[in-house]
């Protein structure tokens, strides 16, 4: 039996995005761990979507919350989906251990950080690429939970990685990789405001800003190597 590493992709994405274009599979296999890249909001019909197909809420953009507000509270639950149902179908159907890593890249690195802060013990390993690390605070963010939270701010510090860092019961060592020449850095992302959060909590964080790179698959697929391996060395105890 092997580990399985959870794989959570960003705005726009569907399931098929990470396995196409990060490279990820022949460190994987040499590495021996599985990857498990589920979509990023649910879909088909009746899936409530933005009322005018935005790309950074509803379709494509469920933020790995669960969702409160209507039309959405019914089918959004994305939180429940990747931390509970998806890894027990995977656990009852292949040949998987008891040991999980969760990644992600901007979305899906903020869903990861919170899926593993507010879950200690389940998971073993975490990093993210370029994550929205305070979404409390940022125009994707705010529109998000807004929407599917409510307009009560209080309610949104559960969700928010920057927050949970500051009370997270297990300290769990963090690798985050950020472009420096991502479009989307201040505005949306704030690595800054994680790294505070976490030097004042004094979880281990480590915050490799790295020179030349975008937000795109192709910074991804040039560091991934190194987060599978910060994964298989907690999963496998390499």
């Amino acid at each position: 039996k092997l580990p399985v590493l959870y794989w959570l992709s960003g705005l726009t994405c569907t399931d098929e995005n990470f396995m196409q274009k990060a490279g990820a599979q022949r460190m994987a296999a040499e590495l021996g761990l599985i990857i498990v890249a589920p979509d990023t909001s649910p879909r088909g019909e009746g899936v409530a979507d933005d009322a005018n197909g935005a790309y950074d809420f509803g379709l494509g953009a469920g933020f790995y919350v669960n969702a409160t507000q209507e039309p959405f509270a019914r089918h959004y639950r994305m939180y429940d989906y990747v931390v509970q149902e998806l890894p027990t179908l995977i656990e009852a159907n292949f040949p998987v251990s008891d040991k999980r890593g969760i990644a992600g890249h901007s979305m899906g690195g903020h869903g990861a950080l919170i899926c593993a802060l507010k879950n200690p013990g389940r998971y073993q390993s975490v990093s993210a690429f370029s994550p929205i690390s305070n979404p409390m605070n940022c125009p994707w963010g705010e529109k998000a939970f807004s929407l599917y939270l409510g307009e009560e701010r209080s309610r949104w510090r559960e969700w928010d990685a920057s927050v949970l860092i500051a009370e997270a019961e297990e300290k769990l060592p963090i690798l985050v990789d950020q472009g420096d020449r991502d479009d989307f850095l201040e505005g949306q992302l704030k690595p800054q405001v994680l790294q505070a959060a976490a030097k004042a909590a004094g979880h281990p964080l480590t915050l490799r800003m790295q020179p030349g790179y975008d937000h795109s698959y192709y910074f991804i697929a040039s560091f991934i190597d190194e987060h599978l391996r910060h994964h298989a060395a907690a999963l496998r105890q390499l």
